[in-house]
Protein backbone atom coordinates (compact mmCIF):
# COMPACT_ATOMS: atom_id res chain seq x y z
CA UNK A 1 0.00 0.00 0.00
CA UNK A 2 2.76 2.40 0.96
CA UNK A 3 4.79 1.54 -2.13
CA UNK A 4 1.72 2.06 -4.34
CA UNK A 5 1.09 5.47 -2.77
CA UNK A 6 4.69 6.49 -3.24
CA UNK A 7 4.56 5.44 -6.89
CA UNK A 8 1.40 7.51 -7.39
CA UNK A 9 3.03 10.53 -5.80
CA UNK A 10 6.10 10.04 -7.99
CA UNK A 11 3.93 9.93 -11.11
CA UNK A 12 2.11 13.11 -10.07
CA UNK A 13 5.44 14.82 -9.39
CA UNK A 14 6.79 13.82 -12.79
CA UNK A 15 3.64 15.03 -14.54
CA UNK A 16 3.85 18.39 -12.76
CA UNK A 17 7.54 18.65 -13.63
CA UNK A 18 6.75 17.88 -17.25
CA UNK A 19 3.86 20.34 -17.50
CA UNK A 20 5.44 23.26 -15.64
CA UNK A 21 9.09 23.03 -16.65
CA UNK A 22 10.03 20.53 -19.39
CA UNK A 23 7.31 21.30 -21.94
CA UNK A 24 7.59 25.13 -21.69
CA UNK A 25 11.37 25.04 -22.04
CA UNK A 26 11.22 22.57 -24.90
CA UNK A 27 8.59 24.51 -26.83
CA UNK A 28 10.40 27.81 -26.31
CA UNK A 29 13.68 26.26 -27.44
CA UNK A 30 11.98 25.13 -30.65
CA UNK A 31 10.42 28.57 -31.22
CA UNK A 32 13.74 30.30 -30.43
CA UNK A 33 15.60 28.12 -32.92
CA UNK A 34 13.05 28.49 -35.72
CA UNK A 35 13.06 32.29 -35.45
CA UNK A 36 16.85 32.40 -35.48
CA UNK A 37 17.07 33.60 -31.90
CA UNK A 38 20.70 32.67 -31.33
CA UNK A 39 22.72 35.88 -31.27
CA UNK A 40 26.15 36.11 -32.89
CA UNK A 41 29.37 35.98 -30.93
CA UNK A 42 30.03 38.71 -28.38
CA UNK A 43 32.48 40.53 -30.61
CA UNK A 44 30.04 41.01 -33.49
CA UNK A 45 26.73 41.37 -31.63
CA UNK A 46 24.89 44.71 -31.69
CA UNK A 47 25.32 46.55 -28.36
CA UNK A 48 24.13 49.94 -29.57
CA UNK A 49 21.25 52.02 -28.20
CA UNK A 50 17.84 50.59 -29.07
CA UNK A 51 16.49 54.13 -29.38
CA UNK A 52 14.07 53.73 -26.46
CA UNK A 53 15.36 56.73 -24.51
CA UNK A 54 15.53 60.21 -26.00
CA UNK A 55 18.73 62.19 -25.56
CA UNK A 56 18.39 64.06 -22.22
CA UNK A 57 17.85 67.81 -22.30
CA UNK A 58 18.70 70.43 -19.68
CA UNK A 59 15.18 70.75 -18.30
CA UNK A 60 14.27 67.06 -18.25
CA UNK A 61 13.05 65.56 -14.96
CA UNK A 62 14.79 62.81 -13.03
CA UNK A 63 14.33 59.33 -14.52
CA UNK A 64 14.83 55.73 -13.40
CA UNK A 65 14.67 52.80 -15.78
CA UNK A 66 15.16 49.10 -15.12
CA UNK A 67 15.52 46.97 -18.24
CA UNK A 68 15.85 43.28 -19.05
CA UNK A 69 16.96 41.71 -22.33
CA UNK A 70 17.49 38.16 -23.51
CA UNK A 71 21.06 36.94 -23.12
CA UNK A 72 23.17 35.61 -25.96
CA UNK A 73 23.17 32.41 -27.97
CA UNK A 74 21.41 29.31 -26.56
CA UNK A 75 21.07 30.87 -23.10
CA UNK A 76 18.53 33.29 -24.53
CA UNK A 77 16.07 30.39 -24.62
CA UNK A 78 15.52 30.71 -20.88
CA UNK A 79 17.34 33.74 -19.47
CA UNK A 80 17.32 37.55 -19.33
CA UNK A 81 20.03 39.97 -18.22
CA UNK A 82 18.77 42.99 -16.26
CA UNK A 83 20.25 46.39 -15.37
CA UNK A 84 19.44 49.81 -13.91
CA UNK A 85 19.75 53.27 -15.50
CA UNK A 86 19.26 56.56 -13.63
CA UNK A 87 19.35 60.26 -14.49
CA UNK A 88 19.11 63.20 -12.09
CA UNK A 89 16.86 66.13 -12.98
CA UNK A 90 18.61 68.27 -15.58
CA UNK A 91 21.51 65.83 -15.97
CA UNK A 92 22.87 65.58 -19.53
CA UNK A 93 23.20 61.78 -19.49
CA UNK A 94 22.08 58.54 -17.87
CA UNK A 95 24.21 56.39 -15.59
CA UNK A 96 23.87 52.65 -16.13
CA UNK A 97 24.69 49.93 -13.59
CA UNK A 98 25.23 46.26 -14.51
CA UNK A 99 26.81 43.19 -12.99
CA UNK A 100 28.78 41.01 -15.40
CA UNK A 101 30.76 37.79 -15.27
CA UNK A 102 34.23 39.00 -16.26
CA UNK A 103 36.61 41.24 -14.34
CA UNK A 104 35.11 43.30 -11.53
CA UNK A 105 31.40 42.41 -11.45
CA UNK A 106 29.78 45.82 -10.91
CA UNK A 107 30.09 47.99 -14.02
CA UNK A 108 29.12 51.63 -14.52
CA UNK A 109 28.29 52.91 -18.01
CA UNK A 110 29.61 49.85 -19.80
CA UNK A 111 26.89 50.26 -22.45
CA UNK A 112 24.21 52.72 -23.50
CA UNK A 113 21.41 53.07 -20.94
CA UNK A 114 18.96 51.48 -23.41
CA UNK A 115 21.55 49.40 -25.23
CA UNK A 116 20.80 46.08 -26.85
CA UNK A 117 22.15 42.98 -25.15
CA UNK A 118 23.61 40.53 -27.64
CA UNK A 119 21.47 42.33 -30.20
CA UNK A 120 18.28 41.77 -28.19
CA UNK A 121 16.07 44.81 -27.52
CA UNK A 122 15.55 45.69 -23.83
CA UNK A 123 12.15 45.27 -22.22
CA UNK A 124 11.03 47.75 -19.51
CA UNK A 125 10.73 46.42 -15.98
CA UNK A 126 10.38 49.69 -14.06
CA UNK A 127 9.90 53.29 -15.21
CA UNK A 128 9.94 56.21 -12.76
CA UNK A 129 9.90 59.90 -13.69
CA UNK A 130 9.98 63.21 -11.88
CA UNK A 131 9.59 63.23 -8.10
CA UNK A 132 9.20 59.46 -7.89
CA UNK A 133 12.53 59.01 -9.67
CA UNK A 134 14.23 61.73 -7.62
CA UNK A 135 13.19 59.95 -4.41
CA UNK A 136 14.40 56.59 -5.71
CA UNK A 137 17.82 57.63 -7.03
CA UNK A 138 19.61 58.03 -3.64
CA UNK A 139 18.37 54.58 -2.58
CA UNK A 140 19.56 53.10 -5.88
CA UNK A 141 23.03 54.61 -5.52
CA UNK A 142 23.25 53.31 -1.95
CA UNK A 143 22.14 49.83 -3.05
CA UNK A 144 24.74 49.75 -5.84
CA UNK A 145 27.44 50.86 -3.41
CA UNK A 146 26.66 48.21 -0.79
CA UNK A 147 25.97 45.28 -3.12
CA UNK A 148 27.84 42.51 -1.25
CA UNK A 149 29.00 40.43 -4.24
CA UNK A 150 31.20 42.95 -5.99
CA UNK A 151 34.68 41.48 -5.55
CA UNK A 152 36.66 39.72 -8.26
CA UNK A 153 35.45 36.14 -8.62
CA UNK A 154 32.20 36.63 -6.69
CA UNK A 155 30.01 36.38 -9.81
CA UNK A 156 28.43 32.99 -10.57
CA UNK A 157 26.33 32.72 -13.73
CA UNK A 158 24.19 29.96 -12.23
CA UNK A 159 22.47 29.85 -9.83
CA UNK A 160 23.90 33.17 -8.63
CA UNK A 161 24.86 35.73 -7.51
CA UNK A 162 24.70 37.21 -10.99
CA UNK A 163 23.32 40.24 -12.84
CA UNK A 164 19.75 39.49 -11.83
CA UNK A 165 20.72 38.96 -8.19
CA UNK A 166 22.15 42.49 -8.37
CA UNK A 167 19.05 43.98 -9.98
CA UNK A 168 16.80 42.27 -7.42
CA UNK A 169 19.01 43.68 -4.65
CA UNK A 170 18.59 47.20 -6.01
CA UNK A 171 14.83 46.87 -6.61
CA UNK A 172 14.38 45.71 -3.02
CA UNK A 173 15.87 48.98 -1.80
CA UNK A 174 13.64 51.33 -3.82
CA UNK A 175 10.84 52.50 -1.52
CA UNK A 176 7.21 52.34 -2.55
CA UNK A 177 7.43 50.39 -5.82
CA UNK A 178 5.34 47.39 -6.80
CA UNK A 179 7.29 45.57 -9.49
CA UNK A 180 9.47 42.52 -9.87
CA UNK A 181 11.97 41.14 -12.36
CA UNK A 182 10.65 38.86 -15.10
CA UNK A 183 10.47 35.16 -14.24
CA UNK A 184 13.21 34.51 -16.80
CA UNK A 185 15.67 36.64 -14.81
CA UNK A 186 17.59 33.60 -13.55
CA UNK A 187 19.40 34.44 -10.33
CA UNK A 188 16.77 36.84 -9.01
CA UNK A 189 15.82 34.25 -6.35
CA UNK A 190 19.36 33.38 -5.32
CA UNK A 191 19.98 33.42 -1.59
CA UNK A 192 23.22 32.89 0.33
CA UNK A 193 23.76 29.43 1.85
CA UNK A 194 21.94 29.07 5.13
CA UNK A 195 19.31 31.73 4.44
CA UNK A 196 16.17 29.67 3.96
CA UNK A 197 13.37 32.14 4.64
CA UNK A 198 13.23 35.84 3.77
CA UNK A 199 10.93 38.59 2.63
CA UNK A 200 10.48 39.01 -1.11
CA UNK A 201 12.24 42.01 -2.72
CA UNK A 202 8.90 43.87 -2.91
CA UNK A 203 8.31 43.31 0.80
CA UNK A 204 4.83 41.92 0.06
CA UNK A 205 5.49 38.24 0.74
CA UNK A 206 7.88 35.50 1.75
CA UNK A 207 10.31 33.26 -0.09
CA UNK A 208 11.72 29.89 0.89
CA UNK A 209 14.93 29.37 -1.03
CA UNK A 210 17.60 26.70 -1.32
CA UNK A 211 20.44 28.77 -2.70
CA UNK A 212 18.71 29.43 -6.02
CA UNK A 213 18.45 25.71 -6.83
CA UNK A 214 14.87 25.41 -5.63
CA UNK A 215 12.32 27.48 -3.77
CA UNK A 216 8.81 28.81 -3.36
CA UNK A 217 7.76 32.47 -3.44
CA UNK A 218 4.43 33.81 -2.21
CA UNK A 219 3.82 37.53 -2.53
CA UNK A 220 1.29 40.06 -3.75
CA UNK A 221 3.74 41.59 -6.22
CA UNK A 222 5.70 38.43 -7.06
CA UNK A 223 2.66 36.14 -7.12
CA UNK A 224 3.08 32.40 -6.63
CA UNK A 225 6.35 31.10 -8.03
CA UNK A 226 8.03 27.70 -8.01
CA UNK A 227 11.77 27.82 -8.59
CA UNK A 228 13.51 24.70 -9.87
CA UNK A 229 17.18 24.96 -10.83
CA UNK A 230 16.66 28.70 -11.37
CA UNK A 231 13.70 28.22 -13.72
CA UNK A 232 10.44 29.77 -12.55
CA UNK A 233 6.85 28.65 -13.08
CA UNK A 234 3.92 30.34 -11.41
CA UNK A 235 0.93 32.64 -11.44
CA UNK A 236 0.69 36.42 -11.19
CA UNK A 237 -2.36 37.17 -9.05
CA UNK A 238 -2.16 40.96 -9.05
CA UNK A 239 -2.05 41.27 -12.84
CA UNK A 240 -3.42 37.89 -13.95
CA UNK A 241 -0.84 35.95 -15.95
CA UNK A 242 1.03 32.68 -16.19
CA UNK A 243 4.77 32.54 -15.62
CA UNK A 244 6.49 29.82 -17.62
CA UNK A 245 10.15 28.85 -18.02
CA UNK A 246 11.53 30.18 -21.29
CA UNK A 247 8.36 32.05 -22.25
CA UNK A 248 8.30 34.28 -19.20
CA UNK A 249 5.15 36.14 -18.25
CA UNK A 250 2.12 35.42 -20.44
CA UNK A 251 -0.85 37.65 -19.72
CA UNK A 252 -1.57 41.33 -19.27
CA UNK A 253 1.18 43.49 -20.73
CA UNK A 254 2.94 46.41 -19.13
CA UNK A 255 5.54 46.88 -16.41
CA UNK A 256 6.40 49.48 -13.88
CA UNK A 257 5.49 50.77 -10.46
Amino acid sequence: MLISSLRSLARVFLLVLLALFVLPIGSHALWWTLRGGAAPDWAVADWSSAGILARPKLGDPAMVRVYAARVGRWRGIFAHHSWIAIKDAGAPRFTRYDVVGWGMPVRTDGWAADGRWFGNTPEPVLSLDGEAAARAIPAIRAAVADYPYRTLGSYTAWPGPNSNTFAAHVLARIPGIATTLPPTALGKDWTPPGRLLERTPSGTGLRIGLGGYAGVTLGWVEGIELNLLGLVAGIDLRRPALKLPGWGRIGLTGAGA
